[in-house]
């Protein structure tokens, strides 16, 4: 009965599909889409027409976000999962607070900088075993439900256990993302049997069937998140790091929490923007906005030369930052409160020259040109509660590795650590890595919700965030625009990435003053932006990316 009534949710939506043409074809792709109850974003039509229906049978916002993240987990199973992490920014509505819910995992205990060098390994390897961590997200998942849900974690997992065992259609978009990694798929016996049958990718329209990741969510279902840090699934995932040689031990999945943090805050044009803290790279979002807020945009037009120019500036320089500080804030002190600080966003602000690049491009620092294959949700449901929630494998199909028997990608997250002695975020057992995920909100000055967002995209989020954000409040945009507008990127390896819409006099202009520009068509790279804005009078407006699968529905 789920299955039909998810259904019938997504062929309400189905007005936010994007016809297949190009973007710079026609100025928006596809329609706004706002109601005045409630709304909801997922990175797949399935999980939002879930998150709907919770809501729709007296769900909360919370309640929603968990049954999107499970959905997610099977139907963008390559992205995110059992076996990866998730962070939560939640607005509870009764008293206007806004939590921070960390689900990153920790490294296991036989994970130093010895264990990596005896071996002649200058880095964590980027996929196999040793790049395995501990996974967070279902602790997050179970801990966000007992704190503000509404529903138990089963009825959460019930939408998400139906399409794994029923099983659900391959879009073209899981299809190519399949053959992209064909060689890394090929190389596990058990993804390849799930996601390559017979050597072969799953055709478009064909049904995937997950059953052992739904027997999985079952056992999950009927003993929450212990199964997996403790209880049944905790000894298969222990047995398999010793016989294979991986880090994490039983120990290290038992002793493993979710934490609950105050989220980092800035002002900017009048409104209050929250964002993750460390071990997130949220700060490096913020410390943009204060950037180019210390510098000041006014006559500077939409992705005109200036425009562009001065936001590129201001990355670069608050990447040098996080480059440089960025790490477990319990094993290193993050010099947030200075980083944020208003004279710092004004001394770095005086760097920039309109006519030339002046900051240089980090020559290295962590995952420096991934997208990072990741999933972003957002809810708004009709109290004012609201969740911004991202949760990832870190590379396409994590570690590379699936727990066999049971579905699990174990993600690769731990790739993130430096061996380098003396740095913040050199591995060591217990240490959560440097993360990239960054969900973000944002209240008015009296503290009502003005805004959810975030994106996929690895390092470049930060820079995507800025850009969704500038264009509701300084030009005008509805969500939809905004996330559809044409975008940069700035690439750790100096180069600077232009979608076609911008235009060929800007391009010339930015290469004139020192960038080094190219022109690639919009994709996973600018990520995957997705948007509720609540307006002053209630009305819920939804923006969805076409970039990726992002699927918006309100009422």
């Amino acid at each position: 009965m789920i299955f039909e009534r998810l259904c019938w949710l997504s062929v309400v939506g189905a007005a936010c599909l994007a016809p297949a043409v190009p973007l710079q074809a026609q100025r928006w792709l596809r329609p706004d889409v706002m109601g005045r109850e409630a709304a909801v974003v997922s990175d797949h039509v399935l999980a939002s027409a879930a998150g709907a229906w919770v809501l729709r049978e007296g769900g909360n916002a919370v309640d929603a976000a968990i049954t999107m993240a499970a959905v997610l987990a099977v139907v963008r199973p390559h992205m995110n999962g059992v076996g990866g992490d998730a962070f939560l920014l939640i607005r509870e509505a009764a008293t206007g607070r806004v939590y921070a819910l960390n689900g990153s995992g920790r490294a296991g205990s036989r994970a130093t900088p010895a264990f990596f060098r005896g071996r002649g390994l200058t880095g964590v390897p980027g996929t196999g075993i040793l790049s395995v961590s501990v996974p967070g997200a279902v602790a997050a998942w179970e801990d966000a439900l007992r704190r503000f849900g509404t529903i138990s974690l089963a009825r959460a997992l019930a939408p998400a256990i139906e399409y794994a065992e029923k099983g659900f259609p391959v879009s073209a978009r899981l299809a190519a993302d399949i053959e992209a990694e064909r060689s890394k798929v090929a190389r596990d016996t058990a993804l390849a049997r799930v996601f390559m049958p017979g050597g072969k990718v799953p055709a478009v329209g064909s049904v995937l069937v997950q059953s052992e990741l739904g027997s999985t969510l079952r056992v999950i279902a009927q003993h929450g998140a212990s199964a997996l840090y403790g209880g049944e699934l905790a000894r298969r995932l222990a047995d398999f790091m010793e016989r294979q040689g991986g880090l994490v031990t039983y120990d290290d999945l038992v002793q493993h929490r979710s934490t609950w943090q105050e989220p980092l805050e800035t002002d900017y044009m009048g409104k209050r923007v929250l964002a993750f803290p460390p071990n997130s790279q949220g700060m490096t979002f913020l410390e943009i906005l204060n950037i180019v807020e210390a510098y000041g945009l006014d006559g500077k037009a939409h992705n005109s030369a200036d425009y562009v120019h001065v936001l590129v500036e201001a990355a670069k320089q608050a990447y040098a930052d996080r480059d440089r500080y960025l790490a477990d804030p319990e094993f290193s002190a993050v010099p947030v409160a200075r980083l944020l600080s208003r004279d710092h966003a004004r001394s770095l602000a005086a760097r920039i020259r309109l006519d030339t690049v002046v900051q240089p491009v980090r020559e290295d620092g962590p995952e420096r040109d991934g997208n990072g294959d990741t999933v972003y949700l957002c809810v708004v449901d009709k109290d004012g509660n609201a969740v911004s929630m991202i949760q990832s494998l870190y590379a396409s199909f994590g570690s590379g590795v699936m727990l066999p028997g049971t579905g699990i990608v174990l993600h690769n997250r731990g790739a993130l650590f430096s061996l380098e002695p003396g740095h913040p975020n050199v591995i060591a057992p217990g240490k959560r890595p440097f993360h990239t995920l960054s969900p973000a909100m944002a209240l008015e000055a009296d503290g009502s919700l003005a805004a959810v967002f975030g994106s996929p995209g690895g390092d470049g989020q930060p820079q995507t965030l800025v850009q969704i954000l500038n264009n509701v409040w300084k030009f005008g945009m509805t969500p939809q625009q905004a996330v559809e507008a044409p975008r940069w990127r700035v690439f750790g390896v100096g180069r600077l990435g232009l979608e076609p819409g911008i235009a060929v006099e800007v391009r010339a202009a930015l290469a004139q003053r020192g960038h080094a520009v190219s022109v690639q068509e919009p994709g996973a790279e600018f990520g995957g932006a997705q948007m509720i804005v609540v307006t002053r009078a209630g009305a819920k407006l939804a923006g969805a990316d076409f970039r990726r699968e992002a699927y918006a529905i309100a009422w």
